[in-house]
């Protein structure tokens, strides 16, 4: 029920921020949109990701609706110089996947859209501690999973309510990220091994070298191990920035000037830690459009996309206003 609301909400804010005096008055000039998997079979992943055909739908609509798909420098120049000729958006994608470029790439080619992927090194070296992945397959392979840590017991034999049970724990460990190491033992217990499932879910080193050298790509930073770096310590947290740029400038030979914290973990501290190892941006969670040039260039909002109704909504700044 609470599903249905929600889109019916969305809906009608959509259809509010088409009219013309509503555009006008809440118009911003850029946009971050947030994706992470680019999934060609939504239902089969407990559809966590963004599905090929609204991937497709937001990128038409975009080029409908006047937005001008452009890099993140691009976008930051323009919103530098004032320059009001167009509105302009900036795809990106966090965490490094590999259907990104098995499955987003060929239709960002076709659109001709630059895009930026945001890679932690734990990805790439297969040491991250991807819980969220560990979890989606658990339920997909059991249809009744005890999760000790919280305390649960999941009897689940359909995709929803394996939805139902992968929403609960994921909101259980956003409540406090340190939680996510709790999940280890019921991982070992399960025989999921999260390095096998980041070899199969994310880029390797030379995938990652050979996309960094596409015209439309942009690499930017997503830390060392993709920890929430508000739970660090500030010498943890600093590390977690600096090395992972590092790691990146010399696996690829660019410079990597942008970063995103994860899981829009970040606050005065974080925003002065990216500045200090060098980081030129850095973009959180925080839902919201681009108005103006005094835009703070280490809190860039971003826009995620979970619906064509919601992304509308969004798009159209009527939900910012409702906040």
């Amino acid at each position: 029920m609470n599903h249905i609301l929600k889109n019916c909400l969305y809906y009608g804010a959509s259809r509010l921020g088409e009219l013309p005096f509503l555009r006008a008055r809440f118009a911003a000039r850029a946009v971050i949109i947030l994706l992470h998997e680019i999934q060609p079979d939504c239902q089969s992943e407990l559809m966590t990701g963004t599905s090929v055909s609204l991937f497709e739908y937001l990128l038409d609509w975009l080029r409908r609706e006047g937005w001008s798909i452009v890099s993140l420098d691009e976008c930051l120049e323009k919103l530098a110089t004032n320059d009001r000729s167009r509105r302009y958006a900036v795809l990106s994608f966090d965490d490094g996947y590999r259907d990104n470029v098995s499955v987003a790439l060929p239709i960002l080619e076709r659109h001709n859209a630059p895009f930026m992927m945001y890679v932690p090194t734990g990805a790439l070296t297969r040491s991250m501690q991807t819980w969220w992945l560990g979890l989606r397959k658990l339920l997909l392979a059991r249809d009744e999973v005890a999760i000790e840590a919280l305390g649960r017991r999941f009897h689940c034999s359909d995709l929803r309510s394996k939805r139902s049970a992968l929403s609960e724990v994921t909101d259980w460990v956003h409540q406090d990220y340190r939680r996510s190491a709790m999940l280890a033992p019921t991982f070992e217990q399960n025989g999921i091994s999260l390095a096998a499932l980041n070899d199969a879910y994310f880029l390797d080193e030379r995938e990652l070298r050979i996309l960094a050298r596409h015209p439309l790509a942009s690499i930017g930073g997503h830390t060392t191990s993709h920890a929430a770096l508000t739970t660090l310590d500030k010498s943890l947290a600093r590390a977690e920035l600096a090395d992972n740029r590092d790691y990146l400038e010399n696996l690829l030979q660019l410079s990597v000037r942008h970063v995103a914290y994860p899981y829009g973990s970040w606050g005065p501290r974080e925003e002065h830690l990216a500045k200090e190892v060098g980081f030129q941006t850095a973009v959180t969670t925080r839902q919201s459009r681009l108005h103006d040039h005094t835009v703070n260039h280490f809190a860039l909002p971003r826009i995620g996309v979970y619906s064509p109704s919601g992304f509308r909504a969004r798009m159209s700044g009527i939900m910012e206003a409702v906040r």
